[in-house]
């Protein structure tokens, strides 16, 4: 039996309405299945029901509207599939797709959502902070929250999410737990060159390795330097939960719950331990580039969302420059942060060069943006792993400095084996 207080009694009974009696009866089904003795109070939620994948969002939607929706606790919008500020020329593709998501989107909205439209909302303020309990949906933004800030959540599923959110409640088990943060294997790169472990890239790569290596255990990984950066740690939560179902990693010395081992661990010892080569991570690369040389045909950046010093690295590689003109280059990013670029002025430097930033979306999304296809270039482990299952594209996977290159010169311009 799961432990209720008088409130979920409650919102279980119909006294709260209808509309909270069936969101807590999806919570306690969840709650059920997970063995959960009891619910706690969330105090966020991140919603990724408010991405259009077809006509159950819409129907979902429309009855949350209907029925008089309100979220007692703040919850903030994922990406949707088309840009909501302009367009990205997916109404020629599927105008009435592009139709049912911004309806879902505009909906969200009126019933109390934020609306930044992010799949990075860990980069925006004013978001939870280290020991909370939320309601994270969006694989990247859960597993950087519970390893990079601190904050405790489970993978909660479209429409769970926001039955979680609606009753301010969620299942305490899983990550909401110390026990179920416990380090269970480890990844140890301190083998790798220490000039290699302060590259993004590797990090990417690190994330994919640590994904099909882990599966849906808690990593820990050893060796990376004190002063690993957010974006690479990003790079490390996209990757790992796109190859696997990684939720939650610990960085040693980085992340807030993994300051050294013994804290990790909480004093227990890994179930194994795999020693991450420079051979590892060329096959890791291997694994996500399909194609390694040749004509590009498009440069995708952005997934997750870049950041603001992401913006600022590509204004100085790419300042003076142009990208071919056989080449599309797209930038996805939120409308904070791409607000944040125009007031640097960094903004008008990367336009000026001919980049592309694309708001509130991304570009693996179908309908796709224009010249979604054929070889494409992108410096996102995520990107490289899931596009081609999604799109007609073969993928170049390589650095920033890579991605600007080979946008100039119009073919793949891809650095050497890291084991050569």
């Amino acid at each position: 039996m799961i432990e209720l207080s008088q409130k979920e009694k409650d919102m279980r009974d119909g006294k709260e309405g209808p509309l909270l009696k069936f969101a807590i009866s999806l919570v306690l089904k969840a709650a059920n299945i997970w063995q959960a003795p009891r619910l706690i109070e969330a105090s966020f939620a991140h919603i990724d029901a408010c991405h259009y994948y077809g006509q159950a969002h819409l129907d979902f939607a429309r009855k949350l509207e209907r029925e008089g929706a309100t979220f007692p606790i703040p919850s903030w919008t994922n990406t949707v599939p088309v840009s909501l500020t302009g367009s990205d020329g997916r109404e020629k593709n599927n105008q009435a797709f592009v139709d049912g998501a911004k309806e879902v989107a505009e909906i969200y909205e009126r019933i109390g959502c934020k609306p930044v439209w992010t799949c990075a909302p860990y980069q925006l303020p004013d978001g939870p902070k280290f020991g909370d309990q939320i309601v994270g949906s969006e694989s990247n933004a859960v597993s950087f929250y519970n390893a990079v800030v601190g904050a405790r959540t489970q993978k909660y599923g479209d429409f769970l999410d926001v039955a979680c959110a609606l009753t301010g409640r969620v299942p305490f088990t899983g990550l909401h737990r110390d026990e179920g943060r416990i380090g269970q294997i480890e990844l140890d790169v301190s083998f790798l060159p220490e000039e290699l472990r302060h590259e993004e890239e590797i990090c990417h790569l690190i994330g994919i390795i640590m994904g099909r290596d882990a599966g849906s255990k808690v990593p820990v990984i050893r060796g990376l330097p004190s002063s690993t950066h957010r974006d690479s740690l990003k790079g490390i939560a996209a990757a790992g939960a796109a190859s696997g179902g990684v939720a939650m990693f610990h960085v040693l010395g980085v992340t807030p719950e993994a300051p050294d081992a013994e804290t990790a661990y909480q004093g227990r010892t890994p179930e194994r331990i795999q020693k991450v080569t420079a051979t590892d991570l060329d096959e890791a690369k291997a694994l996500v580039s399909s194609v390694r040389s040749g004509p590009v045909n498009m440069v995708a950046l952005g997934t997750p969302h870049f950041s603001y010093d992401e913006f600022q690295r590509l204004a100085v590689l790419i300042d003076g420059r142009k990208v071919h003109p056989d080449v599309t280059f797209y930038v996805s990013t939120s409308r904070f942060v791409a607000q944040m670029v125009q007031d640097s002025g960094a903004m008008d430097i990367i336009e000026r060069a001919g980049v592309q930033v694309l708001r509130d979306t991304c570009t693996y999304f179908s309908p796709a943006v224009k010249a979604c296809k054929g070889p494409v270039m992108t410096n996102s482990g995520k990107w490289a792993f899931y596009a081609p299952g999604m799109l007609p594209v073969d993928v170049a996977f390589g650095s920033l400095r890579d991605c600007v290159q080979s946008a100039v010169k119009g073919e793949i311009v891809m650095a050497p084996a890291f084991g050569s």
